[in-house]
């Protein structure tokens, strides 16, 4: 039976992109040496065809790569509150306490050089690795700290949990997607840990849920729920996307403790939460004050809650 000019053609697209899919996995799977990449810099959403998302051999999607950030337009970035009402965070009594006391007694951790942890990091805007196996999970961040999380069917937590920065993770696949487990963390009222950027708190009784997904070889995708009934009266989402670096890009080293030579002047707090739900006074053009503002600051948070 002779084929339909049209059936030639689709299966010559399907040629192609099978091609094209192996080319850009080629590639991602033997990169050219490794340049350091300009972190600190956002990245935009990839406008040109889209390639297929490459596989691992177990026939998942490969999460690797060296992955930017996009920036929401309107959103606040690095606080988890950025998808909430007024980007301030559902506290109950217990949560409002402590985030003042983070706010006005707490040195922001990763400023002297302590791991930001999960789910932190996944509110930074600094690019991050990923390097993923069939069985491992790693992600490496610009601070050369890293988690590993361990993927498989039927894994089960142990009876007790080190509480640690990253906490421990637990992967498994449904369908395209991977979701990640992660308990034992640490607590904001005994240990250094922020949530996220603004200082809002956190505790040992958090658990952590990600789905990470990758629609396609330019693109990552996070949605996250955050579930801490010591602090918060309900759970919290959290979502966001990243772009593919370019080819070749990794991360390089960062000498946090041998380049933070004014740690002792540092003062407490994340500094005022503007009403864009960024920190700091770099978006508002308002005078730095000469010491780190008291309780009263924080008024807002209180009353809208």
């Amino acid at each position: 039976m002779k084929r339909s000019l049209a059936a030639w053609l689709c299966a010559g697209s399907v040629a192609a992109l099978a091609v094209t899919a192996a080319t850009a996995y080629a590639q991602q799977a033997a990169p050219p040496p490794e340049e350091e990449s300009s972190v600190a810099t956002p990245g935009t959403l990839h406008t040109g065809p889209k390639v297929a998302t490459p596989l691992g051999i177990d026939g998942k999607p490969d999460l690797s790569g060296l992955w930017r950030p996009v920036r929401a337009p309107g959103l606040p970035g690095g606080n988890m509150g950025k998808d909430e009402p007024n980007f301030i965070l559902p506290f109950n009594a217990v949560g409002l306490r402590a985030l003042v006391y983070s706010q006005n007694h707490t040195v922001d951790p990763e400023s002297i050089c302590i791991l930001g942890g999960i789910p932190r990091h996944n509110a930074s805007g600094l690019a991050f690795e990923i390097l993923h196996t069939p069985e491992r999970f790693g992600t490496f961040y610009n601070y050369n700290t890293h988690r590993v999380a361990t993927i498989g069917a039927n894994l089960s937590f142990p009876a007790r949990i080190e509480q640690k920065y990253f906490g421990t993770g637990l992967a498994h696949w449904e369908g395209d997607v991977l979701v990640i487990e992660t308990r034992g963390l640490r607590d904001s009222s005994s240990d250094h840990i922020w949530l996220d950027e603004n200082g809002n708190p956190t505790s040992s009784q958090t658990v952590v849920i990600e789905r990470w997904s990758r629609p396609d070889y330019h693109t990552l995708n996070l949605a996250m729920t955050i579930t801490d009934p010591k602090y918060y009266t309900r759970p919290i989402s959290f979502n966001r996307t990243w772009t593919r670096a370019d080819r070749g890009q990794g991360q390089g080293e960062y000498p946090c403790n041998e380049t933070n030579n004014a740690a002792e002047h540092i003062g407490p707090g994340a500094g005022v939460i503007g009403p864009d739900g960024n920190r700091g006074y770099g978006y508002t053009n308002a005078v730095l004050p000469d010491a780190p503002p008291g309780p009263e600051a924080y008024a807002d948070v209180l009353d809208k809650n």
